[in-house]
């Protein structure tokens, strides 16, 4: 068990670092990198796609290629251009609603990504459940004068997704209300969205989100946890084994992180990732291990989440 922590180009989330562990298996490396709020009942998800990753492996893939988005964080019209055009990639996803940030601040954003990709790129957003229903259908309403593709999770809860949905003409995406919910399948009973965003680890490993994407019924966005090369490995695993794949994938992230753990680090190029599961390097794992008092909180999440897994433990993380 390693645990690592790697700082960001941008404050993303609210956060400037991201950590979490990885663990060596028969099958390969996992990553289990549950982000601060999750408690131990949600991070045993998250720790049992490390375990498939290491000890399991994933189904065999059905492309070889994957398109992906660039995601924008909440910076300023200047620099999201700048992202957008070194990206090489044909869509974008823009972070909006940014805590201390202003309504013009998102158009302005959104504006700029929509000239660096020009007419024929995909713009979608994604709000983190911020707005409430009214402010939804205001700002998509503005913001859709720059073509949307989607707008993701606008409001938190499955209620508010289903009234934005009926009130506005730009197709809804849920995240949040998928990969936080006891019952990932209620966002279909609820008709509250148009695309579900699928993540391997808040699902439990591939083949769990490979169910929920059979049940649920809803073209599907395969998107990162802004994680390692290990953990994106799993999340391109589930986008190369679905049997359909209408929409670039949420996975071009490691130009959030400073740096990576793998020789071959899992980037983009033309707009897509190939399907490949790179080889974690020593000398970039001891570059960025965490310091003792953060290793030994990580040890502690990943043993509250083993309680509540169970399981054999042989196969368990905590070493």
């Amino acid at each position: 068990m390693r645990v690592y922590a790697i700082p960001m180009r941008t404050r993303f989330r609210g956060i400037t670092r991201r950590e979490g562990v990885l663990v060596e298996g028969p099958a390969g490396w996992g990553e289990f990198s549950p982000f601060a709020e999750y408690g131990p009942t949600e991070c045993a998800r998250w720790l049992a796609a490390a375990r498939e990753a290491a000890f399991e492996g994933w189904p065999a893939p059905v492309r070889d290629r994957i398109p992906v988005n660039v995601t924008v964080p909440a910076v300023e019209p200047g620099r999201a251009h700048e992202i957008v055009r070194a990206s090489g990639c044909r869509t974008a996803k823009v972070k909006v609603a940014e805590p201390g940030q202003s309504e013009d601040d998102d158009l302005a954003r959104v504006e700029a990504v929509r000239d660096a990709l020009g007419p024929s790129g995909r713009v979608r957003v994604d709000v983190n459940g911020a707005w409430d229903v009214d402010t939804a259908a205001r700002m998509i309403r503005r913001l859709d004068r720059f073509d949307l593709e989607y707008v993701e999770q606008p409001c938190a809860t499955l209620e508010e997704l289903a009234r934005v949905r009926r009130l506005v003409d730009v197709p809804v995406a849920a995240d949040e209300s998928i990969r936080r919910a006891e019952d990932p399948l209620k966002v279909r009973a609820a008709e509250a969205a148009d695309v579900a965003v699928l993540k391997v680890q808040p699902l439990g490993g591939v083949r769990a989100a490979l169910r929920v994407a059979e049940a649920c019924g809803l073209p599907v966005v395969v998107s990162s946890a802004v994680e390692t090369s290990v953990g994106l490995a799993a999340g391109v695993a589930l986008a190369a084994a679905l049997p359909e794949l209408p929409y670039a994938c949420g996975l071009a992230t490691l130009s959030l992180l400073e740096g990576d753990v793998v020789d071959e680090p899992l980037t983009p190029v033309d707009g897509a990732i190939d399907v490949r599961r790179p080889r974690v390097r020593e000398a970039a794992l001891a570059r960025y291990e965490a310091d003792a008092a953060t290793a030994d909180r990580w040890r502690a999440r990943a043993a509250e989440a083993q309680e509540v897994l169970g399981g054999d433990p042989a196969i368990g993380v905590v070493r």
